[in-house]
């Protein structure tokens, strides 16, 4: 496997050579997902719970402006039903079109672009 491209000014040339029996322990790595049965939810068009949760996140950042990273897991756990899901929920923001991060004094801004 070749690897070319950059990073920032640097230019990366990365060859990976495996063995047959290397590139099988490394793909049985890889859980491959089963395909979900429709929901009811997915028959009738309903909007899914995941789809309202991110819709309040988007709205929760779009209306504070900006929020540093700590704050705005707190209120994204106030949204979700467990830490992990606020976790995903942040991690989803940051790569948001919507959405600038910018590294704070202590940390991450996030900065509503709309």
């Amino acid at each position: 496997m070749r690897i070319r491209g950059k990073i920032g000014d640097w230019p990366v040339d990365l060859s990976i050579e495996l063995e047959p029996a290397e590139w099988a322990q490394l793909g049985g790595q890889l859980a491959v997902p089963a395909v979900p049965r429709e929901t009811p939810d997915e028959v009738t068009g309903a909007p899914r719970q995941d789809d309202r949760i991110w819709a309040a996140a988007q709205a929760l950042l779009r209306q504070a402006g900006q929020l540093n990273g700590p704050q705005l897991l707190d209120r994204l756990e106030a949204l979700g039903e467990s830490p992990a899901q606020a976790k995903r929920l942040l991690v989803r923001l940051r790569h948001c079109a919507q959405v600038k991060v910018t590294s704070g004094a202590d940390a991450p801004v996030f900065t509503w672009l709309g």
